[in-house]
């Protein structure tokens, strides 16, 4: 029996989702289930690194988080309703006589079905994301608001209501018919993919990543792809995640200023990340429809391929950035596309389709607009202008490690003024 304690960290987060979906099927009640499976967890974490890992830890979590959710209805006088349909739904020798490592595969594993249920319509997208990263990754409040930075009692309050939610909804806890699937499919990965980017370029705090955030979004995105290995979009997007991931101890100094891809050191990247997040996506593109998050793997691909900036295939990728743009249009995607442009075409190709950008309130005051307009000033020579748009990018960013850079590369242009120069962008709507 392990005692490890990172060991046992690993373990419980894996079997978190398993034992929440087990419970979930067999009793209902999302939001009691999900408080049980906590409990349990925490038990397991004091009580395993010191005595051992039982010989079915699977089977220890479901036996001790049924008793406690029995213990929490029983505890309840006012939902005598309640105590009785769970009394009725388990048999007394489960309660009483199980031994809590006994029979290892009598649960089958409904983490994709919890992935569906936490992923549901009627959630706003951080309700969806946090709901997550609580039942399917087994973290805690605690460390839910931190890696996100927002306060604990307010992410407290946000996992109550949308448990609540879950619960007034009358969802079952099943997989939504096939209609359905590919539309609630499609959220799942778009919460994944936000947990992946919030933890690979934080929006706000003094750190540029939050490599916990980034890490648990693979975990994840490793089991969907498990439990759908036919699906490319689902292969597409872990590709994306492994490809991107690969930068990671690139892209910060030692200092822990943000270090742009240009000026990475390649040595660095995970070549063995990069080789599966290749492969990933080579499988995927030629299965069946070509969707958003295999197009942004390819463009991955070929930025991870290449031995240096001066070699990258930009043609290619520029064309992958018009397929992307036909596929799934924003703005987003039409910035990306105007470097690409750029280093096709030639800056003023570039500016020019920033400036048609800047009429779109969704990005005019948006940090990587005007810092995009002044790397295109800067390879164009535009000292002066590109030291100014750096300056006014670094003023909008909200990461401090972004906005130190954005200030650095002004003050190497030589922008020494504490004021800004304004930038033409339209102010966004309030």
């Amino acid at each position: 029996m392990s005692t490890d304690r990172p060991g046992v960290e690993d373990l419980l987060r894996e079997l978190a989702p398993q034992v929440l979906g087990a419970l979930v099927r067999r009793y209902g009640q999302f939001d009691s289930c999900e408080d049980a499976v906590q409990e349990a967890l925490l038990a397991a974490a004091v009580q395993w690194p010191a005595e051992g890992v039982p010989a079915n830890p699977r089977g220890w979590l479901v036996t001790v988080a049924s008793r406690r959710l029995v213990d929490q209805v029983r505890s309840e006088h006012a939902r005598r309703a309640r105590e009785d349909r769970i009394a009725f739904a388990t048999p007394q020798s489960e309660l009483l006589a199980r031994p809590a490592d006994a029979d290892a595969g009598r649960d089958r594993d409904d983490s994709l079905t919890l992935l569906f249920l936490c992923c549901h319509p009627a959630l706003s997208a951080p309700s969806r994301i946090a709901l997550t990263l609580r039942a399917v990754g087994g973290l805690s409040t605690a460390q839910i608001a931190a890696a996100l930075l927002v306060p604990e009692a307010t992410m407290a309050q946000r996992i109550s209501r949308a448990k609540q939610t879950v619960r007034s909804s009358g969802l079952p806890f099943a997989l939504p018919e096939p209609a359905e699937r590919a539309q609630r499919l499609r959220e799942v990965l778009q919460v994944l993919y936000l947990v992946f980017n919030e933890g690979y370029t934080a929006s706000s705090g003094p750190e540029l990543t939050a490599p916990a955030l980034s890490a648990e979004a693979i975990r994840l995105a490793r089991l969907l792809r498990a439990l759908l290995p036919e699906d490319a979009e689902v292969a597409g997007l872990l590709a994306l995640m492994l490809l991107t991931e690969a930068r990671r101890e690139a892209r910060t100094a030692a200092d822990g200023a943000l270090v742009p891809l240009a000026e990475q050191d390649r040595a660095r990247w995970d070549a063995g990340a990069i080789a599966e997040g290749v492969a990933l996506v080579s499988w995927a593109l030629p299965h069946g429809e070509v969707g958003p998050y295999q197009l942004q793997a390819a463009i991955a691909a070929v930025h991870d391929e290449a031995a240096s900036v001066a070699e990258t295939d930009w043609p290619q990728i520029l064309g992958l950035y018009e397929l992307l743009e036909r596929v799934s249009p924003g703005p987003m995607v039409t910035l990306n596309r105007a470097v690409a442009v750029a280093m096709v075409q030639g800056t003023s190709a570039g500016l020019e389709l920033l400036e048609a950008l800047a009429q779109d309130r969704r990005l005019a005051r948006h940090h990587r607009l005007v810092a995009t307009r002044a790397h295109l000033l800067e390879l164009g020579g535009e000292r002066a202008g590109a030291a100014a748009a750096y300056r006014q990018a670094a003023t909008l960013a909200t990461s401090v490690a972004e906005r130190r850079h954005l200030a650095g590369r002004a003050v190497e242009l030589g922008d020494q003024l504490p004021g800004t120069v304004s930038v033409k962008v339209v102010p966004a709507e309030r």
